[in-house]
């Protein structure tokens, strides 16, 4: 038995630890306790699933013993495992920054019997979402951590926070809707939605069936990726929530649209049908979510608004169809997973220590707590992609795979990435002069504890111990980018190529099914010249 075998752990234990949770209702310290540990022991369990599949390929597991494509599969490989330890630090750190802040002892944030079972469900979801081998358990993934996430947005009851659960709900259920839709489709196109089966299969239907389910699949991420222009809920749903929450949202469920993107690219819709459409959303995500930061005073609907630019540049990515263009945004997903999430984090100790995350309202916190400056200044610089910070090494392999690709949009691209990313400094820089180094006499009706630091609020130091943990992985990204390049690229080329993955859960000879099927279908479509890049 491998350690592959124990994958399903991954969402079991989460689960387990919900139910645990639930049932420690009045035990505030145990419950904590109980949630930590469980994290903890996922977050071991899948640093050895990633080490195991890095040295001895992709696996599937069986769930129930029943062979696929009858069965539910769970697949572990490199991106699927990198993606799983991300999440699972990620969520950690969040949730013992949330315990500091007293979100979970009943505090105005809402009772402690909620948020720890709710969130761990989350993580579930999460977790079920990324090794998932069949859409309709994939979609099961979606709506598990949409359910949990609904009452974790609406956790406290404000007005606010009702408004912005009301849109979220309506628009997770409307992409909700449309994937169930096209899961539906698909089986009755197919007979199956093993994915490694529509890897096989899919490659016999219609060319023009195969795009109308490719849309509507694309179509279904895309509103949980929050890509332009299905990204007009994010900016008003995410700031209202606690800050954990919209820290956690931030970091991990748009990177579970974008996962099931790259999966849909590489996996049952190899080659270049809609890489155009792609990059002309990639490229409006980019431009408008930026624009959007620029025009914000608020800093949560400021990093809202570079959460939607930054997932242009990992569709930019998928849609080169190339293995330097995936490998960087895999990178990519992995470092703004990290860098997003702390930012959000820092957003919530500014509010805390200030009275108000509005920028017009802020100033002196430089010299008022040097630490959250500091806090603030090193993800805020890595987002913004200064070098040879990890921000920097992904938008730079994105880059080069656009100019290696050398198509008038690709280039388009590449110079929209250049200025985009010097907006995002222009817009971290505005928020690091305002609220950092304006004398506090200068902010229109400043917080008293602005003006009299005695009177300054004190930072819980497990919420302050978490932020700057999440922190210093991001600088990890950084330090280990040789080897995290290496693990990205890996899993790029083993994921344009599909033979381990098909070979996993099916075997060698379904794998070489899908392989003449491409071949075929490639060779068909050459002499219309249709499905290039431009």
């Amino acid at each position: 038995m491998t350690i592959a075998s124990f994958a399903p752990l991954a969402v079991a234990l989460p689960i387990f630890g919900a139910a645990l949770a639930f049932l420690l209702l009045r035990q505030e310290r145990a419950q904590r306790i109980v949630t930590i540990s469980v994290l903890s022991l996922t977050l071991a369990l899948e640093a050895l699933l990633l080490v195991s599949v890095w040295e001895g390929g992709t696996a599937a597991v069986m769930i129930g013993g029943w062979a696929p494509p009858f069965g539910i599969t769970m697949v572990v490989d490199q991106f699927s495992s990198l993606m799983l330890v991300v999440s699972t630090t990620v969520s950690l750190a969040v949730l013992v920054y949330a315990t500091g802040q007293g979100m979970a002892d009943g505090d105005k944030d809402g009772p402690i019997s909620v948020f720890h079972p709710s969130y761990m469900i989350l993580v579930a979801g999460v977790s079920n979402a990324f090794l998932a081998g069949d859409l309709f358990n994939l979609y099961v993934g979606f709506e598990i951590l949409l359910t949990a996430s609904y009452v974790l947005m609406t956790m406290g009851g404000t007005g606010p926070r009702i408004r912005a659960g009301v849109t979220y709900v309506v628009v997770s259920v409307v992409s909700s809707l449309l994937f169930l839709v096209a899961i539906a489709m698909v089986y009755s196109a197919t007979g199956t939605v093993n994915m490694a089966d529509l890897a096989v299969k899919l490659g016999d239907l219609d060319p023009g069936m195969q795009t109308l389910l490719h849309s509507m699949l694309l179509v279904g991420f895309g509103i949980k990726a929050a890509v332009f222009p299905l990204s007009f809920w994010l900016p008003d749903s995410y700031p209202t929530a606690p800050a954990p929450v919209t820290a956690v949202f931030a970091g991990l469920l748009t990177k579970v649209g974008v996962y099931a993107i790259v999966r849909t690219e590489t996996l049952l819709f190899p080659g270049e049908t809609l890489n155009v459409p792609l990059m002309v959303v990639a490229l409006a995500t980019m431009v408008v979510g930026i624009l959007g930061a620029l025009a914000q005073t608020d800093i949560k609907r400021l990093l809202s608004f570079t959460l939607v630019s930054h997932m242009g540049y990992m569709v930019f990515g998928v849609a080169l169809s190339s293995v330097l263009g995936l490998a960087a945004a895999v990178y990519y997903v992995a470092h703004h997973i990290t860098v997003q999430t702390s930012l959000f984090l820092v957003a919530g100790l500014i509010e805390r220590r200030g009275g108000s995350s509005n920028t017009d309202r802020l100033a002196g916190l430089a010299k008022l707590s040097p630490l959250l400056a500091l806090l603030y200044f090193l993800p805020a610089m890595n987002l913004s992609g200064i070098p040879p910070l990890s921000g920097f090494l992904g938008k730079l392999g994105l880059l080069q795979a656009g100019v290696q690709l050398g198509t008038p949009l690709a280039l388009v691209l590449v110079a929209a990435g250049v200025v985009v990313s010097l907006l995002t400094l222009l817009a971290m820089a505005r928020v690091w002069s305002r609220v950092f180094w304006r004398r506090p006499e200068d902010a229109e009706n400043p917080d008293p504890a602005l003006l009299a630091p005695a009177a300054a609020r004190t930072l819980p130091r497990s919420m302050v111990g978490a932020t700057a943990g999440l922190v210093v992985v991001g600088l990890a990204l950084t330090v280990f980018a040789g080897p995290l390049f290496r693990l990205s690229e890996q899993s790029a080329q083993e994921m344009l190529d599909r033979t381990g993955y098909i070979t996993a859960v099916l075997g060698p000879d379904a794998a070489a099914r899908a392989a003449a099927n491409l071949q075929s279908g490639a060779e068909a479509a050459a002499p219309g010249g249709t499905g290039g890049a431009p």
